[in-house]
């Protein structure tokens, strides 16, 4: 974290200021549409499958949005940012890690719902090892998922493939921890 009213040296430059002031969201949707344009007038057949794909997401992000957000507003209200710090946050250790992977393995749903989950976990306290877990085990690992490796792979296969799964998920958001602080040091010191 910065320090109030410290600049650190990225923000000094002219290129900077530009950077903060784009909407990245706005832009891409900017660019999109004219390369979906493009398609749909050299590849006509490819151009109609672009518009069906963009609609149903559209439509699947309709119907699953609205129910993210009333959700969020309940997590917002019902769970106190102690509980969050005490069970996620820095002192969480690694019973913290693997909560965070249960709690990401237990919804269904497509991955862009758990991104503001994650960031309201951030915004109440928990440890940035322990976002990066819940966001990884909310894509890798579902308990959907695993009976179904159960029953057709047998269970040497879904239990090894789980171990591993949840190690590498571990390792990783540690490491990408570690180098976040490190990044974050650099920036207070500069």
């Amino acid at each position: 974290m910065k320090p109030p009213g410290k600049r650190n040296s990225l923000n000094k430059s002219p290129a900077a200021l530009w950077y903060k002031k784009l909407r990245w969201d706005w832009t891409m949707l900017a660019l999109i549409i004219p390369i979906a344009v493009t398609v749909s007038l050299i590849l006509p057949d490819r151009g109609e499958r672009v518009v069906d794909i963009s609609w149903s997401f559209l439509l699947e992000m309709v119907y699953i949005l609205p129910a993210v957000l009333i959700l969020m507003g309940l997590f917002a209200v019902w769970v106190s940012k102690d509980v969050v710090v005490r069970y996620l946050g820095a002192g969480s250790g690694i019973k913290g890690l693997l909560l965070s992977m249960v709690l990401g393995a237990l919804p269904t749903g497509p991955l862009y719902v758990a991104f503001p989950m994650g960031a309201m976990l951030i915004r109440k306290g928990a440890r940035i090892a322990n976002v990066m877990a819940f966001l990884s085990a909310w894509a890798c690992i579902k308990i959907p998922q695993e009976l179904m490796e159960l029953q057709f792979l047998g269970w040497r296969f879904a239990v090894t493939r789980l171990l591993l799964t949840a190690f590498a998920i571990g390792a990783m958001c540690l490491f990408a921890e570690f180098i976040y602080k490190r990044l974050s040091q650099k920036e207070i010191l500069d």
